[in-house]
């Protein structure tokens, strides 16, 4: 079981899902119990990844290897490091939560529901696992599908022209992504004479620049989409306002991390010159400022409550872009923070929508008001989750924002004082929002019997809550699994970056900091 505990991991929900095929679509409650039950046992198996994990090593650990197609150099190849194993146990969390939050919310079609949620659970830890590009590239593809009938099946009034339009957005990037891919394939026989997917070896690759960047606008568009990152975003409002509460809470906590990881995983250690160019590091990061920004000032226009959370999406994942691009410690190992941070406070704020969804069945902030005083454990929650996700010290959101600002300050203190109105206008819509729907008086007859929340629905939040304290009040478990794959990126993409090396120096436009500046990994590697 340890030799293949990758695997486990992954296909315990294809497993669960095949099994639910088989049932009976008349037996509602047993396959409600089983697709809960599967879920389950899928983030119970991958604790054991969080245990077995070595902080101190750089490298891919837990390594699964074996031919897939020989013929095309193709291989199952699925390994994990720090990055990777926080997006996993996000993943596995988040999907058995939205699948438990489901119980009462879907009567139609039910055993196809759960099993397009199983299907997606797959393909999403598998987008994380994968050390082989083909195999990378599948399960990419296989995340469309359920997502296409979780939204345009169960989805809201104009369930068909959100489900169609994320898929040709998103279809439309894998394409392009593809051509780049196949790029690399071919080039690394030119060079070395056999063909392979495998990331280490794609690594070794030396092309030269021109080609490093046609390759990484195939890979930006792809990645960029999936993001979203402004102005490739205008799919997901649409995606989010029409998809089921699972489904909304499945997109914005795990699907659009595919996009951040993208970039983390694959275009800054396979193109590092075509990265580090500082034309190309304005453009994203003038991208990244741009979104924050409209994100937040579009969220305040909003009087539909979930298209509101939707657009946060926009300016809070322009922060991960903005810690990615500012290619240094501090920015990158706060995308990623933050990356799980968005996960567990936006899941929960489309939880929060989900809910009172649920027992009014209307969106429209106007016809809310004074909720506090008649569901007060709903609005408890509400508050943790609209705190969390506005950065309030104590709570995750503020630990992931202010490495990222710091990591940006410490490249140009311009990108942080403009990055740092989205947390202001955040606070803003955030506070705003919770004012017109909780506090004050009932404007609203409709709302005066609204039931508070339920004992399972308690049970989805808790484990969110209790995650986002944890990291607000003590994140330094999560830097250190990420320190030692966060300092080899950066030396990948930056040489000499931790000894202050002439590389180093000029790329962003400010010298490299001085060994010790960051964390014990730079001072291990000044030593």
């Amino acid at each position: 079981m340890n030799e293949h505990l990758l695997s486990i991991v992954l296909f315990t929900p294809l497993a669960g899902m095949i099994v639910l095929l088989f049932m009976p679509a008349a037996k509602k409650n047993l396959i409600r119990v089983w697709a809960n039950l599967v879920a389950l046992a899928g983030f119970l198996v991958s604790i054991p990844l969080v245990m077995r994990y070595d902080r101190t090593s750089a490298g891919f650990q837990m390594i699964e290897k074996f031919d897939w197609i020989p013929a095309l150099g193709a291989k199952y190849y699925v390994g994990i490091d720090g990055i990777s194993l926080l997006l996993v146990m996000l993943t596995t969390l988040v999907g058995f939560l939205a699948i438990l939050s489901s119980w009462s919310a879907v009567e139609d079609r039910l055993k196809s529901y759960y099993a397009m949620f199983l299907l997606q659970q797959t393909g999403m830890i598998g987008v994380f696992l994968a050390l082989d590009f083909f195999l990378f590239y599948v399960f990419w593809e296989v995340v469309l599908v359920p997502m296409y009938f979780i939204i345009g099946v169960w989805g809201g009034p104009r369930k068909l022209y959100a489900a169609i339009k994320f898929f040709l957005y998103t279809l439309a990037g894998s394409v392009l992504m593809l051509l780049g891919i196949l790029t690399l394939y071919f080039q690394h026989f030119r060079q070395f004479g056999f063909y392979t997917f495998e990331i280490a070896d794609l690594m070794k690759l030396d092309l030269p620049l021109g080609l490093q960047q046609w390759v990484f606008w195939a890979f930006f568009i792809g990645f960029a989409i999936k993001v979203p990152m402004f102005p490739f975003h205008t799919w997901l409002p649409d995606a989010h306002v029409e998809a089921p509460t699972a489904g909304s809470v499945i997109l914005a906590s795990v699907l659009l991390k595919m996009g951040t990881y993208g970039f983390i995983r694959f275009s800054l250690p396979l193109l590092p010159k075509a990265s580090i160019e500082p034309w190309i590091v304005q453009v994203l990061i003038g991208l990244s400022i741009v979104g924050i920004i409209y994100g937040a000032l579009v969220s305040l226009m909003q009087r539909d409550w979930k298209k509101l959370v939707a657009y946060s999406s926009v300016s809070h994942l322009g922060f991960c872009t903005l810690g990615i691009f500012a290619l240094n410690p501090n920015g990158i190992a706060g995308s990623v923070i933050q990356q799980v941070n968005h996960g567990i406070s936006t899941g929960m704020l489309f939880l929060i929508v989900g809910v009172i969804y649920e027992r009014r069945h209307t969106r429209e902030i106007k016809e809310y008001g004074g909720l506090a005083h008649v569901m007060p454990i709903y609005s408890i929650v509400f508050a943790f989750a609209m705190l969390s996700s506005a950065g309030l010290p104590l709570l995750n959101g503020f630990v992931g924002e202010f490495t990222i600002l710091q990591g940006a300050f410490e490249e140009n203190r311009a990108w942080a004082a403009f990055a740092v109105t989205g947390v202001i206008l955040g606070a803003a819509y955030l506070l705003w929002l919770y004012q017109r729907t909780m506090l004050g008086q009932v404007t609203n007859a409709k709302n005066l019997k609204l039931p508070d929340l339920s004992l399972r629905e308690v049970a989805v939040f808790l484990p969110l809550i209790a995650w986002s304290i944890w990291i607000g009040v003590y994140p330094k478990p999560y830097f250190e699994i990420l320190e030692k794959p966060v300092a080899q990126l950066v030396e990948r993409v930056r040489p000499g970056y931790f000894q202050g090396g002439a590389q180093a120096k000029t790329d962003l436009g400010r010298p490299a900091p001085r060994p010790g500046a960051w964390m014990p990994v730079q001072q291990e590697a000044a030593r």
